[in-house]
This record gives C-alpha cells, sequence and structure tokens, in this order.
C-alpha cells in the first residue's frame, strides 16, 4: 500500500499519480497501439429466392346486350336526362311496348275467360254422361280443375313476383338485377333458385320440437291456397261464389299467423321465439284497421260478396270518370290508403318486418329453416301479396271494370290482372323506399293512426250515405 503524505496544512492526503506503461522496443512513443485482429466474419445465408410472379389475364368485360351499365352507372347524372338517346334505351320501350300491346292483342282474341269455362264444364259433363256415370262426378272433375287452376297461380306468383321485385329492385338501386338465367332479361333466375333449394339440404335442429317444426311451414303456406277460393278475376270469374267472401278470407288469411308462432317456438331459438312472438303481436292489431277499413266499401255495395261489390262499381260519373270507391272523396282515399298500409303490414313487408328483422335476430322466425322449407315462408309471403292486390283492385278500383268509356274490347280478366299488378308494384316499390320501423313505432303507429282513423272513416262512411 502506497504510503500516504500530509501536506502540512491538514488538507487531504496527496493521491500518488499512475505511472505510463512502459513502451516495447521499436515503437515509437507517440505511436497508437495496434489494434486486435478482426474475427473472419461469418458467410451470411443466401436469401431464398423470391417466386415467381403470377400473371393474371386482363379482365375482359361481357359487354354484349349492353349488360354492364358502363353508360349509365353515374344515374342521376348529366347521362340521364336524354335517355332515348341510348339505343339500349329505345329499344327496351319498343320491346316492352310490343309485350303489352301483344297481351292486349290476345285478351281481345280469347274474350272472357268466363265463356271458357262454361264451354269445358258442359265438354265434361258431355263426357261423362257419355259413360254412363252420375252428375256428381262432373262437379268433383270441375272442383278438382279450380283447385289446381288456384293452386298454380299461388305458385306461378312465387316464380313471377321474386323476378320481378329483384327488376324492380335493382333499378331503383341503379342496377340491371337478374339477366343472363334463361336469357331476356335473366326470366328463369327464380327457377334456378328454386332448383338450388330443392338440392339443399333440409337441417332440423336438435333443439327443435321436430314435428311441430315440419308442420309450420304447411299451416302458413296451405290458408294462402284457401283463401283464394272466393277472389274474383274477372266477370264470372271465381272458384267459388260466396255471399260471405269478404269474411271468409279475413278469416282465412288469419290462420297463417299460427304457424309463423309455431315455427319461432319450435325451433329452439331464443331469436325464432323473439320473431314469432313479435309477428303474432303485429298480425293480430294490423288485422283490426284492415278489417275497419273495408266497412264503408261494404256499406256502399251492400254485400259481402265480392263480385257484387265489383260490379257495385260499374258505370260512369259524368259521363268520363268511373264510380270506383276510390274516387268517393275523402272516405275512398282514406280506406284505400289504410288497407294498404295494413296489408303491408300484414304481409311482413318492409316497413313492416318485424318478425325478420335480419339486423335484429339474424332471420327472425325462419332462422332455423333450410332448403324448401324456408322458401315455403316466402311462397306464402308472396302468395299474400298477391291476394292483397286482388282485394286492393276489386274493393276500390272497380274489379274488372275498364277505365275507359269507349272501351268494349279488352275483356274484365286482364284489366283485373293489370290492376293487381299496378298494386303489387306498390306493395314492391314500398319495399325498396322505406326504412324499418322499431317494434314500438310499428304497434304505435296502428293503435294510435290507423286504428282511430278507421273508425272516424266509418263515421264519414255514415255521413255520405245520409246525405245522398
Amino acid at each position: 500500500m502506497a504510503e500516504e503524505k500530509s501536506t502540512g496544512n491538514g488538507s487531504s492526503p496527496e493521491i500518488p499519480k499512475s505511472q505510463p506503461a512502459p513502451v516495447p522496443a521499436g515503437v515509437s512513443a507517440g505511436a497508437a497501439p495496434a489494434p486486435a485482429a478482426a474475427k473472419p466474419a461469418a458467410a451470411a445465408a443466401p436469401k431464398p429466392a423470391a417466386p415467381p410472379k403470377k400473371s393474371w389475364p386482363e379482365p375482359k368485360f361481357n359487354e354484349k346486350d349492353g349488360r354492364l351499365l358502363k353508360t349509365t352507372r353515374y344515374w342521376p347524372t348529366e347521362l340521364w336526362p336524354h335517355p332515348w338517346q341510348s339505343a339500349s334505351y329505345r329499344n327496351g320501350a319498343m320491346m316492352l311496348f310490343g309485350i303489352i300491346a301483344g297481351l292486349l292483342a290476345s285478351g281481345a282474341a280469347i274474350g272472357e275467360l268466363s265463356t271458357w269455362g262454361d264451354k269445358l264444364y258442359a265438354l265434361i259433363a258431355g263426357f261423362v254422361a257419355s259413360h254412363g256415370q252420375p252428375a256428381v262426378v262432373t262437379d268433383v272433375i270441375w272442383v278438382a280443375i279450380k283447385v289446381l287452376i288456384v293452386l298454380h297461380v299461388v305458385l306461378i306468383n312465387g316464380l313471377w313476383a321474386i323476378w320481378w321485385e329483384r327488376k324492380i329492385s335493382a333499378h331503383i338501386q341503379s342496377r340491371v338485377g337478374p339477366t343472363y338465367a334463361g336469357g331476356f332479361h335473366g326470366w328463369a333466375q327464380t327457377i334456378m333458385d328454386g332448383i338450388k333449394l330443392l338440392l339443399k339440404e333440409d337441417i332440423t335442429p336438435a333443439a327443435a320440437d321436430k314435428w311441430v317444426h315440419a308442420l309450420a311451414p304447411a299451416i302458413v303456406v296451405a290458408p294462402v291456397v284457401v283463401a283464394f277460393a272466393p277472389v274474383t278475376f274477372g266477370k264470372d270469374l271465381a272458384a267459388a261464389n260466396l255471399d260471405i267472401g269478404v269474411l271468409y278470407i279475413f278469416a282465412m288469411a288469419g290462420i297463417s299467423v299460427i304457424g309463423v308462432v309455431m315455427a319461432g317456438w319450435a325451433s329452439g331459438n331464443k331469436y325464432s321465439l323473439l320473431g314469432g312472438l313479435r309477428a303474432s303481436a303485429q298480425l293480430v292489431s294490423y288485422e283490426l284497421p284492415r278489417g275497419f277499413s273495408i266497412v264503408p266499401v261494404l256499406m256502399f255495395a251492400g254485400s259481402l260478396d265480392l263480385s257484387v261489390i265489383a260490379n257495385a262499381q260499374a258505370g260512369y260519373k259524368w259521363g268520363f270518370l268511373p264510380k270506383w270507391f276510390i274516387f268517393y272523396p275523402v272516405v275512398g282515399q282514406l280506406a284505400f290508403l289504410i288497407f294498404l298500409i295494413a296489408s303491408i303490414a300484414e304481409t311482413n313487408r318492409t316497413p313492416f318486418d318485424i318478425p325478420e328483422a335480419e339486423s335484429e335476430l339474424v332471420s327472425g322466425f325462419h332462422t332455423e329453416y333450410s332448403g324448401m322449407k324456408w322458401s315455403i315462408f316466402f311462397l306464402a309471403e308472396y302468395g299474400y301479396v298477391l291476394l292483397a292486390s286482388f282485394l286492393l283492385a276489386t274493393f276500390f278500383l272497380g274489379g274488372g271494370a275498364s277505365p275507359f268509356v269507349f272501351d268494349h274490347v279488352i275483356p274484365s280478366w286482364l284489366w283485373m290482372l293489370g290492376k293487381a299488378m299496378a298494386m303489387m308494384f306498390v306493395f314492391l316499390w314500398v319495399r325498396w323506399t322505406f326504412p324499418r320501423f322499431r317494434s314500438d313505432q310499428l304497434m304505435d303507429f296502428c293503435w294510435k293512426f290507423l286504428l282511430p282513423w278507421s273508425f272516424a272513416n266509418i263515421a264519414f262512411a255514415g255521413l255520405t250515405l245520409f246525405l245522398r
């Protein structure tokens, strides 16, 4: 240990300075020491070769028949104010005009279908009598033919209405909709969808009540077919002439809600159950203003028979205005609007599709259905849309009566079909225009608005009859 030396003035002892290290021989004093020898660097691992880039083919657009909206996809802009400058637009308009003209010409050539029905019945009666069978056989065959016709009206309507709604919704949203299946405007798209649904697996949840789950679609769709029995499709053209036709239709249509509740309860799914409960509350509620809305019509016609109601609107006022109930001041317009709105709610269509409400309940009461069982619910929905359309045409638009005084060529069944299709277009138009109600808004609208106004309209109708 180095010896400490005192400074003599009481300060801290002096620390000896360190001696520099001796310089080796042959090295100058000012030279820096040589650095240590560096270790040889390890060889870097070779990088993997980059995979060859895929060469994608250039996209090719199918411009056949103008199927791409390359000229109208900016609608509505400056491209739309002059649509007749587009050759495809002119061709489409001419094609539509040709279809309508062909239907009118065919209707004029065929005439009233009821006349052909009488001839067919006489032919069947003669055939049965020639084979020595009793007359009741003729009636059985005739009833079977009418049942098959009504059944196919509902089935064909499903194919037509789904395709038509797709096309209408597409044009509302500046799209083209189905285009390829079948060629002309994708007319076979719904048929292809039906084949797809037939091939899909039918799945029943393990927690479901299997018998009730399987029976629910039949309970929903069967009343639709039965309810069409007294519907008049033209002059003397109905499957059954019932004096209480209106009451019968409302009674049969009300059964379907039981199938909806069965579907929701039997699925073993909380979302399905909520959808079924919503459906029961909605359908039962809107039945009231819907039924009361046509009471003025029954008061004016004095009957529950649909053919009598249609005939009560025959003729023209002031020589040109049809005597349709929709033209009755205030009463007719209120009744029409209430019946239309309540009918949209009865068919679970937007903005009243609370029982399905895919943004809340996955798919509502039919969440746990697949394949054809699932499609049966929509077959019933479109069947009720068609039924409501024919009822609107019968109650408020004169049935099969022509709107023109000078028209004595177009048969009543064609006018009836045209009016029903116009009303169905309104259903589809509303579906793609308005947003969905909340549950509380839907019920408030029924009980606080539609129902009171339907009562008030009955009073207006009574006042109108009193002042006549």
